[in-house]
């Protein structure tokens, strides 16, 4: 039973960050680890609400989490079993911990009213980072092989999950991954100052040490053929991601360093990654294009996770200054419970670590151009301040006349969001097409129009949250155990249809 007291008691205390001046000299994460003493403070504010809509699969965390469970656990300190109970949902919580924004804390019932929500995602890190201190992530193959084969594209948290939940149920796996390491965008496109990758490597160990094979550097569909992958596996899940950028045709949009904000994560952390192994890199396009902010004006388009992300390495390169653009105005710093009632995901000013370490975010503009130095490379951004009003289900722009101005810019990253998965080989050969989202639907058992061909995760549903990712796996694992001949149950937190009341 829960401490129904606890909340009156405690106030929402996070731990405190790394000193910028600190960190912004390395990649390392943001958050140390937090005490246990905080932590367990933290988890006794978990009330007994009767309805927790915290792990409401459309409100809150649609893997189904049992927060208010592994809360108590860690109240009354049993770290143990708080690892088991977290682990019963979640394949990656050391992941999931770091990365997701949290919509169970949005749900939280503490959040009714413009009271402070739980601290459930530092909670969650604490016990996932135990489970590691407490012997290790360890290995829980199947007693006995099923005989059966599946071929899972794409390493990133949905292919990652089901190939854990597959091999767990006696399946032979094999990821498949076209990059040379193993990890999607947790390896090169999240930030090591958000995931350090030895949390990956960690996660993979535990997976290869369950039978689940990993080969890299191989693009299906070029490399290795579907008809190949076919023959040698009995199921095919696709979860190959949403990496398609959204782009746009401002003028001036063909200059040199104009890019894809995606582009420079990864330039940046294949840097990182090759500094840990001890061998120089430089921050490159794949043409060997320079993408590195080093003493550069950068002016960042878009207010998002991914500008956020851009915005903590622009600084650890020695950004000369960073502009942060919003189309949108400054959002209110509480919820508007007329607007966005609780509790779904609401509309608020969102400050990530990267917005106190420097740069400037500027509110209400759009880009008019991108203005040449002459020689075919950007020199500045001309903006203009605007109104934005909704009419009849579109998004209607009013500029205001006056407001025109340029900051300067060496360096344009364009993180305005993701268009679907990528037109690419494997879709043609698997007998699959993308529809207008630029997402591949599938049928109520995750399979595709292609017979034993499933999709789960970012390629099916478009960009979305990493624990939408991990659910969408875990429950296409199922989908695909069921039309091997399994028996045995494994959990479908759920269906192809699921849409969250969250954005």
């Amino acid at each position: 039973m829960p401490d129904p007291n606890g909340f009156l008691r405690y106030s929402r205390r996070m731990p405190a960050r790394r000193p910028v001046p600190v960190r912004i000299s390395d990649w390392r994460e943001v958050y140390p680890p937090a005490g246990e003493e905080l932590i367990r403070e933290q988890a006794t504010r978990c009330m007994d609400c009767g309805i927790p809509f915290c792990h409401s699969e459309t409100a809150g965390c649609p893997l189904g989490n049992r927060i208010p469970d592994w809360n108590d656990l860690v109240r009354t300190g049993n770290w143990d079993a708080a690892v088991e109970s977290l682990h019963a949902t979640n394949n990656f919580p050391e992941f999931t911990g770091r990365l997701c924004p949290a919509p169970c804390e949005a749900a939280c019932v503490l959040g009714i009213a413009g009271g402070q929500p739980v601290t459930i995602k530092q909670v969650e890190v604490e016990i996932a980072d135990a489970a590691s201190a407490r012997g290790g992530l360890l290995p829980r193959p199947a007693p006995t092989p099923s005989g059966r084969s599946v071929a899972v594209v794409g390493s990133g948290p949905a292919g990652l999950a089901a190939a854990q939940q597959l091999a767990r149920a006696g399946h032979a796996v094999t990821v498949y991954e076209r990059d040379d390491a193993i990890g999607g965008l947790l390896r090169y496109g999240i930030p090591d100052f958000k995931l350090e990758k030895r949390h990956i490597d960690a996660r993979l160990a535990q997976l290869a040490a369950e039978g689940v094979v990993f080969r890299t550097a191989v693009n299906v569909g070029v490399d290795v053929t579907a008809e190949q992958l076919r023959s040698q596996h009995d199921a095919v899940l696709l979860a190959c991601g949403a990496l398609q950028g959204r782009d746009t045709d401002t003028r001036g949009r063909q200059l040199r360093g104009v890019h894809q904000a995606m582009a420079h994560l990864m330039a940046a952390n294949r840097v990182v990654a090759a500094a840990g192994e001890g061998r120089p890199a430089l921050a490159t396009l794949s043409d060997g294009t320079p993408i590195d902010a080093a003493g550069k004006h950068v002016v960042i388009i878009g207010g998002g996770d991914t500008a956020a992300d851009c915005l903590g390495t622009a600084h650890r390169q020695g950004a000369a200054g960073v502009h942060q653009l919003d189309l949108y105005p400054i959002p209110p710093r509480t919820r508007d419970e007329a607007r966005d009632p609780w509790p779904t995901w609401p509309w608020v000013l969102r400050e990530y670590p990267a917005h106190e370490e420097g740069g400037e975010r500027v509110f209400a503009v759009a880009v008019e151009e991108f203005v040449d130095d002459g020689t075919g490379a950007v020199r500045a951004v001309r903006i203009v301040e605007v109104t934005v009003e909704k009419r009849d289900g579109q998004r209607i722009l009013t500029t205001v006349p006056g407001t025109e101005r340029e900051l300067p810019a060496d360096l344009v990253l364009l993180a305005i969001g993701f268009e679907g998965t990528e037109e690419q080989p494997l879709l043609a050969q698997f007998g699959v097409s993308r529809n207008a989202r630029g997402a591949v639907e599938s049928q109520l058992d995750w399979q595709t129009e292609a017979g034993g061909v499933f999709v789960a995760g970012d390629m099916h549903r478009g960009a979305s949250l990493i624990v939408w990712a991990i659910a969408e796996g875990r429950a296409a694992a199922a989908a695909i155990h069921t039309y091997l001949g399994g028996t045995a149950h494994l959990p479908a937190p759920v269906h192809p249809a699921a849409q969250p009341l969250s954005v």
